[in-house]
């Protein structure tokens, strides 16, 4: 699931919720207006939040590749460097017997 259609199906979910309240809660307009403002920035404030800790994820997913991404560069690196040099040594061994 992606963020962003989880933050849609917040908020869709919640003005679905909040338009049943509506037609079935036995308020003043005064009352459902509070309501609605108060169930709004309810949601608001929970899709806020699960945006933030998905993009702090996301954020630390992407530095934890970014370093095993390193990490693998170097390795080969060394692997190639000691191929090169096992090479040219065994190259100069073969020609110096």
């Amino acid at each position: 699931m992606t963020t962003e259609s989880f933050i849609k199906g917040l908020i869709i979910g919640g003005i679905a919720g909040l338009a049943a309240a509506i037609l079935y809660a036995p308020r003043s307009g005064r009352e459902i207006r509070k309501q609605i403002s108060d169930s709004t920035e309810e949601i608001l404030s929970k899709a806020k939040m699960q945006y933030e800790d998905t993009r702090k994820k996301i954020t630390q997913i992407a530095e934890d590749k970014k370093e095993s991404y390193r990490e693998k560069k170097e390795r080969l690196k060394k692997a190639l460097d000691a191929g090169v040099d096992v090479y040219k040594h065994g190259n100069t061994e073969m020609h110096q017997s």
